[in-house]
């Protein structure tokens, strides 16, 4: 099959392109809107794009009315969020924190999660994630006919779970996969687990 995506529709290029880019991860981020109430929603359009600074990049598409999301807004109102990367016992959660919910509203008491202290950070973690990151907004940019938002923050602290944390032979911090167990998005409605873990040396 040979697909030509000058010939579908919008839609149809999201359905192609999130079942073919797999599997993404998933920044599921915590911010605070105007009132004090903290916003979750999950974004798989989402990865690491530089280490000098540390800076991660958020692509947002917008609410069905065409209106921006509300993490958008309270990013760039208050500049401050949290990502956390989900594990598969979280999934349902996960789903839930995609919903629409009137502006203002918080989805942490539709997904009955509570959060913990961020140490060195003003906004509190997802408590149960087993990574978080603390970030603050770097550069703002749209892209695309939709002027489809895209948000890079610049990470100021990594908190980890210490289950998931080892040392290697040189003496650096190692997360171990199999113990992060990060949940990835496929298309549709399908998520997908690490699995086996492939440690393949490099020649420099």
């Amino acid at each position: 099959m040979n697909i030509d995506l000058t010939e579908l529709s919008q839609n149809q290029v999201y359905h192609t392109m999130t079942q073919t880019v797999v599997p993404r991860p998933i920044a599921w981020v915590l911010s605070e809107h105007e009132n004090g109430k903290l916003n979750l929603a999950p974004f798989s359009y989402f990865n690491a794009v530089c280490s000098a600074p540390p800076v991660v990049m958020l692509s947002m598409g917008r609410k069905p009315d065409g209106s921006d999301k509300d993490t958008f807004r309270n990013i760039v109102e208050r500049k401050k969020f949290v990502i956390h990367l989900a594990h598969p016992e979280l999934a349902p959660q996960v789903t839930k924190s995609a919903k629409v919910l009137p502006e203002g509203e918080s989805e942490l008491e539709l997904v009955e999660m509570d959060t913990v202290p961020f140490d060195g950070f003003v906004l509190p973690r997802l408590k149960g994630a087993r990574i978080a990151f603390a970030c603050e907004l770097y550069k703002l940019d749209t892209i695309g006919d939709n002027n489809q938002n895209l948000v890079f923050g610049k990470l100021e602290r990594i908190w980890l779970d210490d289950e998931v944390v080892t040392t290697d032979a040189k003496g650096r911090t190692k997360v171990m996969a199999d113990k992060l167990d990060p949940l990835g998005r496929l298309g549709g409605n399908e998520y997908v687990t690490s699995g086996s873990i492939l440690d393949i040396p490099r020649e420099i």
